[in-house]
C-alpha cells in the first residue's frame, strides 16, 4: 500500500469468515466484532478474521447494513491502475460474451470485482450508476480508466436509484465529462433502438433482457402479442419484426410510449405495432374479463421490481401473482405467457412457486417451457446469489 493511504482495521466475529472465503463479497454490520481507525463512509478497510488472518481489502461504511464490500483478497493499492485492470477485464469478457456488439453492460458491480458500480456502454457514450460510498469517492479514478480504455465522447452519471440512500448518497443525474446527447441509437440483434440518456429508466436500456428477446423471436410468428410494461418497446419491436400478426405495446409512461412509437418507426414496423399509454394491470383485467375486442395469443409481462427490500417480499409476491394470474386467465389454450421478475430478493424457487400459485388461481393448466435468466453481460457470481436477479419464464396454457 502507498504510505499516504491509510485504512481501517475491521475484525470479524468468530465463525463469520466462511462465506467470505467461499467468494461472497459482503460483510454485514452484525458480523463485525470491532473497528479500529478513521471509519468514514467509503474508507478503505482491511478485513481480519477473529483469529487475525487477513481476508483482504474492502470499502467500509459505518452506517450501512452492508458494512464492507470486498475488493481484493490481497493488500494492494486501490488506485488508477487497479480500476483500469478491473475494467479492462470486464471489457474483455463482454467482447467474448457479446461479440461484435458496441452497446452492453460493461460492469456489473460485484460480478466484475467492482462492488457498487454499474457501467453501461452505448457506443461512444458511457452511463454510470454508483451504489457505494467507496466507489463514489473514487469516481476520478474510474473516469480516468474509462477514458484510457474506451475514449468515450462522454460519461453520464445516472445516480437516481433509491439504493443510494442506504449509503447516505444523494440522488443526482449529471454529466461527468465530455458531451452526452439526450438520446443515442444502438443496435441489438440486428434491430435499432433509440435510448434516452438521463431521463429514461435505469441507464436507458434493459440490456439484461437482450437474450430473452432473441429467444422469443420464433414464438412471435402469427400471434397477437400484448407487451405490458413495454418501456421503449424492445420486446414489442422484436415481436413485430418476427412476424406477429398484431402487437399492442402498453406502458404507463407517456415518454416511454412516445419512444416506443419512434422505435417502431425506426425498424419499419409502425403499421404492425400499436402503442398505448395505459395501466398494465387495468389492461390485463380487461383482457381477462373479455372486454377487449380480441384475445391475445402471447402476453409479455415484464413489470418493474416490486421489492425495495426483503421485508416487502411477501406483498410483492402477491402482486406478481395477481398480474400473472390475470395474464394466464386472458389466454386461451395454446396461448403463451412470457413473464419476468427483476429483484434479487425473489429467488428462482420463489418465482416458480409464485407462477404455480398464479396458474392455480387462474384455473389454468400451464406447461413451463423455458426458465431463463439475465443476459451474459450481467454475469452471476456463483458465491453471491444477490447477483442473480432476473428470472424469465415461458408458459404455455394447455
Amino acid at each position: 500500500m502507498p504510505e499516504t493511504e491509510s485504512f481501517v482495521s475491521v475484525k470479524l466475529k468468530p465463525g463469520q469468515e466462511d462465506r467470505l472465503r467461499a467468494g461472497h463479497l459482503w460483510v454485514f454490520s452484525n458480523e463485525i466484532a470491532g473497528v479500529e481507525g478513521p471509519a468514514e463512509p467509503g474508507s478503505l478497510a482491511q478485513i481480519f478474521t477473529a483469529g487475525g488472518e487477513s481476508l483482504g481489502l474492502a470499502f467500509y461504511h459505518p452506517n450501512s447494513l452492508i458494512a464492507a464490500r470486498l475488493l481484493t483478497s490481497k493488500v494492494e493499492a486501490i488506485d488508477a491502475a487497479f480500476f483500469h485492470k478491473r475494467l479492462a477485464a470486464a471489457l474483455a469478457y463482454r467482447q467474448r460474451a457479446c461479440p461484435g456488439e458496441t452497446s452492453f453492460r460493461l460492469a456489473f458491480g460485484e460480478s466484475d470485482g467492482l462492488p457498487g458500480l454499474v457501467a453501461d456502454r452505448y457506443g461512444d457514450t458511457v452511463v454510470l450508476q454508483v451504489f457505494s460510498a467507496g466507489m463514489e469517492a473514487r469516481l476520478p479514478l474510474i473516469e480516468a480508466a474509462l477514458k484510457e480504455l474506451l475514449d468515450p465522447r462522454g460519461i453520464f452519471l445516472k445516480n437516481d436509484h433509491r439504493a443510494r440512500q442506504l449509503e447516505g448518497l444523494p440522488g443526482e443525474c449529471r454529466l461527468l465529462c465530455g458531451t452526452v446527447p439526450e438520446r443515442v441509437a444502438i443496435s441489438e440483434g440486428g434491430l435499432r433502438f433509440w435510448v434516452p440518456i438521463g431521463e429514461g429508466q435505469k441507464t436507458g436500456h434493459y440490456f439484461d433482457q437482450r437474450e430473452n428477446r432473441a429467444f422469443l423471436r420464433p414464438w412471435f410468428k402469427d400471434r397477437a402479442v400484448v407487451d405490458l410494461y413495454c418501456y421503449t418497446g424492445a420486446f414489442a419491436v422484436n415481436a413485430a419484426k418476427s412476424g406477429a400478426k398484431a402487437v399492442l405495446a402498453v406502458d404507463s409512461s407517456g415518454p416511454a410510449v412516445a419512444l416506443a412509437k419512434e422505435n417502431a418507426k425506426l425498424n419499419g414496423v409502425s403499421e404492425a405495432m400499436t402503442c398505448d399509454e395505459a395501466d398494465a394491470e387495468a389492461v390485463l383485467e380487461s383482457f381477462a374479463s373479455g372486454r377487449q375486442p380480441f384475445r391475445p395469443d402471447l402476453i409479455l409481462l415484464d413489470p418493474p421490481s416490486l421489492v425495495p427490500s426483503k421485508k416487502h417480499l411477501p406483498k410483492a409476491l402477491r402482486a406478481y401473482a395477481k398480474l400473472n394470474s390475470l395474464a394466464l386467465k386472458a389466454l386461451a389454450p395454446g396461448g403463451v405467457l412470457a413473464t419476468s421478475t427483476c429483484s434479487h430478493h425473489v429467488d428462482r424457487e420463489s418465482f416458480v412457486g409464485m407462477l404455480r400459485y398464479a396458474a392455480g388461481k387462474a384455473r389454468r393448466a400451464a406447461r413451463l417451457t423455458a426458465l431463463r435468466g439475465q443476459a451474459a453481460d450481467h454475469p452471476v457470481l456463483l458465491a453471491m446469489p444477490e447477483t442473480e436477479y432476473l428470472h424469465f419464464a415461458l408458459l404455455e396454457v394447455l
